[in-house]
């Protein structure tokens, strides 16, 4: 009967024993782990590598954006003529190109002292080999030649450095064989649809109404049957459309 109570309030005479403490002296001990290998070397070279990249886009950009104040031709100005305050502008231009241009700061010396060595139109950015300092510049197999004109054998409107052709307008028979024998309609041939006009005597940049003299750039091929027509007067300017 003893036993019995003794079993009873002892809990059948055996008692659980506490969970181990993981973490106690007596629990299970963690992995050992390796301590973490730095590498300052690499660290400083991909920092160095950025700074590099960094430093590169920078200078495109700036390089990019790095403009430079030009001259540009506003109206047409012929080979050898000089170049007029009022036929150039200012514009913006990229400076990374390698061109040498014309800069703005130097216009009036290029107004004063230069003339162009070949026909310029207009929207043409200036750059030094377009420019001569030679008073009569004429490109190579090209020549000088006057034309003294009548009302009614040119349209008015004409200006300097405009591209016109010449017809002969008398009497076939005194053509020279530098014509082309094209035709412009009846006792009219064509002598040159490529002549650009050098000046003008009216010293104004509009041809008038009376007799005016003119002096155009014209090929070598041409310049005996236009001389021979403009001997005789008998030569008429026609307006001929830009090709640019």
């Amino acid at each position: 009967m003893k036993t019995r109570e003794r079993f009873a309030a002892g809990g059948g005479g055996r008692q659980s024993a506490p969970a181990p403490n993981l973490h106690g002296p007596g629990g299970a001990e963690r992995l050992p782990v390796a301590p973490r290998e730095r590498k300052p070397a690499l660290a400083a070279l991909a920092v160095l590598l950025i700074l590099v990249g960094a430093l590169g886009a920078t200078v495109m950009v700036m390089r990019a954006g790095n403009k430079v104040s030009v001259v540009e031709v506003t109206s047409p100005v012929a080979a050898g003529e000089k170049i007029p305050s009022s036929a150039i502008r200012e514009v913006m231009v990229s400076d990374n190109t390698g061109l040498s241009f014309i800069r703005w700061n130097q216009r009036g010396d290029l107004t004063s002292h230069f003339r162009a060595a070949t026909n310029l139109t207009q929207g043409s950015v200036l750059v030094r080999s377009m420019i001569t300092d030679q008073d009569n510049s004429v490109p190579a197999g090209k020549s000088l030649v006057g034309i003294s004109l009548k009302e009614g054998q040119f349209p008015t409107g004409l200006r300097t450095g405009q591209t016109v052709a010449a017809y002969f307008v008398g009497d076939t028979t005194k053509t020279s064989s530098g014509t082309s024998g094209d035709s412009a309609g009846s006792g009219s041939t064509l002598i040159s649809d490529t002549l650009v006009l050098r000046s003008i005597d009216t010293n104004s940049s509009d041809v008038g109404t009376s007799d005016t003299s003119v002096t155009v750039i014209a090929d070598d091929s041409v310049v005996s049957a236009l001389t021979t027509a403009a001997s005789s007067q008998d030569v008429a300017l026609v307006s001929v459309p830009s090709k640019n």
